[in-house]
């Protein structure tokens, strides 16, 4: 196994037709337009929807801050990935640069109109609510209807959360499948693929070429997909332990502390990108697994458009000089 550096501080998501990166407070959004040239935005000073305060920092809470961060975040990079394949765009300039468009904490601000931010509260709300309906409450009814209500020779809660598990896992992977099929997701999936092969490159030590960057791993342990399957995880744990006489009360559980198991799970995840060994690789092992589904080798221009992303937040060069790494200049 090739050895890795210390992790960056690095990561990101695919967009529609490129890829968003982030930086601490830094992130940048690169899509690759229909005349093949790379349009970018580029804010510096984002401080996301916990401020920079202290205690948007504390174990757990941190976890489900970074949880909604990503969405807010997410939805913003998209919405300006989808600009640029309107009917009305104009697709007649052409520049052999990327065409830039930087903007502060304060643009930021001002770019957002009040039905922009409530478009993106809906749109989070609605992915919440469908989440939480789809993968925590679905499969406890369907397991309950199964074993209580059918069968009714089963009264275990804890062999009702296991069949849960399965249902849930099944439910998943069988949606990740059927959204694999659509032919905008596969390249979706495709930049999500060069998106990790850019940070594997760096964190393994090699400087961000396209010829590195082909030969890197499109598998990391910090994966949203693998976040997301821990949660599934961690879940079932929490209501093995936490039991309830009835049935709505169970229903109320899934609801309520969906926060917690989102900030167990980010802690999880955030140990294994830091760390190395067996018990890491074992519970890295089905988030990697699930990235079969969600990734796809990039081609040379999806590569290209994921490098120009990390260099508009990232001075890489001197991450891999301060880790002992010597490259050409």
């Amino acid at each position: 196994m090739e050895k890795r550096l210390k992790p960056s501080a690095i990561g990101g998501q695919a967009v529609l037709e490129g890829i968003m990166m982030r930086c601490n407070d830094k992130y940048s959004v690169a899509v690759r337009k229909t005349d093949q040239t790379i349009a970018m935005e580029v804010c510096e000073n984002y401080h996301g929807i916990g401020g920079g305060r202290a205690w948007t920092k504390l174990p757990l809470i941190r976890g489900v801050i970074a949880f909604v961060d990503s969405m807010v975040l997410g939805i913003k990079s998209l919405s300006y990935s989808a600009e640029f394949f309107d009917e009305e765009e104009d697709q007649d300039k052409k520049v052999e640069q990327p065409d830039y468009k930087k903007m502060d904490g304060e643009d930021e601000k001002k770019k957002e109109s009040l039905g922009d931010k409530l478009l993106i509260a809906l749109t989070i709300v609605f992915s919440v609510v469908a989440s939480i309906g789809l993968f925590m409450i679905l499969p406890y009814f369907i397991a309950d209807f199964l074993l209580k209500q059918t069968l009714g020779w089963i009264q275990s809660n804890v062999a009702v959360t296991v069949v849960e598990a399965f249902v849930k896992i099944g439910i998943f992977l069988l949606y990740l499948w059927l959204v694999s099929l659509m032919q905008d997701i596969k390249r979706t999936y495709m930049y999500h693929g060069a998106e990790h092969k850019c940070i594997n490159c760096l964190e393994t030590g090699h400087a961000l070429t396209v010829e590195n960057v082909r030969q890197a791993s499109r598998y990391h342990k910090r994966c949203g997909t693998s976040f997301l399957f821990l949660v599934m995880i961690i879940s079932i744990a929490f209501f093995v332990c936490i039991r309830a006489d009835y049935v709505l009360v169970q229903y109320l559980l899934r609801i309520l502390l969906m926060p917690a198991i989102a900030g167990v799970s980010y802690e999880v995840i955030r140990f294994a990108g830091t760390h190395d060994g067996l018990f890491v690789d074992i519970i890295s092992a089905p988030g990697k697994f699930m990235q079969k589904l969600t990734t796809r080798e990039p081609d040379d221009s999806m590569i290209q458009v994921a490098i120009q992303a990390v260099e508009a937040v990232y001075d890489w060069k001197s991450y891999l000089n301060e880790n002992g790494v010597e490259i050409d200049a």
